[in-house]
């Protein structure tokens, strides 16, 4: 079967993107898998299909599956990358949209190559749990932003083995059966911080997690009393912007009108078989 795709990133978390309007292309895990594999497919965190809303209230559709071919619930890049996605395959002018995911409908706002989503409301904030792992005890806060994820506030992200102890937590009972991303953390400044990421799914570092710098900007907000907005770094050297209003502090914070703001970019396009 020849497929015809587009290739997008935002921030470095690179997508295969399917418009899938006619629901006619229905893919297996091991397909999935393969199209995002590196060496065999065209490569990607993962892949973004454009079907049709399921309620009158959104305009369409985000299905999104890790690279690993498993389907999840929310990914925050790849929700930028969607928008401007279904903006250029419907030839769309609009300068908002909102679609469904599997973690609740979302909104998008359109600022040239920059796009701002809305995100569902986060939920089960914890902070400063102490986690035993076999190099010892980790301080560690988490939430859902749609998945879910464990934030660790280091002194310096360029001494952690991402892959080695974040592999660690993302498996670790406390978060099963279900796991968990990882997020390290280092404070560069109030309202400011850099991130390096541990993805559930694909199984390694991504150069960029959109739900994993809300959480993270968020976790830390609740922890030292940030305002809005808080920019983030990531490992691609971009930088996204986390929105939001907030009352209370510390594991009471809760927030709401959560956005995410960042680049979100066509990379090419064209066909392949599967």
């Amino acid at each position: 079967m020849k497929l015809n795709f587009w290739k997008m990133n935002g921030a470095g978390n690179d997508f295969v993107c399917l418009d899938n309007r006619d629901r006619q292309l229905r893919l297996s895990r091991r397909q999935i898998a393969r199209l995002c594999c590196r060496q065999f497919g065209v490569g990607a965190d993962g892949v973004l299909a454009l079907e049709p809303a399921r309620t009158a209230d959104c305009d369409f559709r985000m299905r999104y599956y890790n690279a690993d071919g498993g389907e999840a619930a929310m990914c925050g890049n790849g929700a930028r990358c969607f928008a401007r996605f279904a903006q250029q395959v419907t030839g769309s002018a609009a300068r908002q949209l909102r679609f469904d995911t599997g973690a609740g409908p979302v909104g998008a706002e359109f600022f040239g190559r920059q796009v701002r989503v809305e995100l569902t409301a986060p939920r089960d904030l914890r902070l400063d749990e102490k986690i035993q792992t076999p190099a010892g005890a980790l301080t560690v806060s988490s939430l859902n932003t749609g998945v879910p994820h464990a934030v660790v506030i280091v002194s310096d992200t360029e001494k952690i083995d991402v892959p080695q102890t974040g592999a660690v937590l993302r498996w670790h009972r406390r978060f099963q059966p279900q796991g968990v991303n990882v997020n390290f953390a280092q404070v560069l400044a109030p309202g400011q911080i850099q991130v390096r990421t541990y993805e559930r799914g694909v199984e390694a570092e991504t150069l960029a997690c959109g739900t994993g710098v809300t959480a993270t900007a968020l976790v830390a907000a609740a922890k030292f009393g940030w305002r809005s907005p808080v920019t983030v770094s990531v490992r691609s050297g971009a930088k996204l912007r986390v929105l939001f209003t907030v009352s209370g502090s510390g594991v009471g914070a809760a927030f709401t009108r959560v956005k995410l703001h960042g680049p979100a970019e066509f990379t090419f396009k064209g066909e392949l078989y599967v």
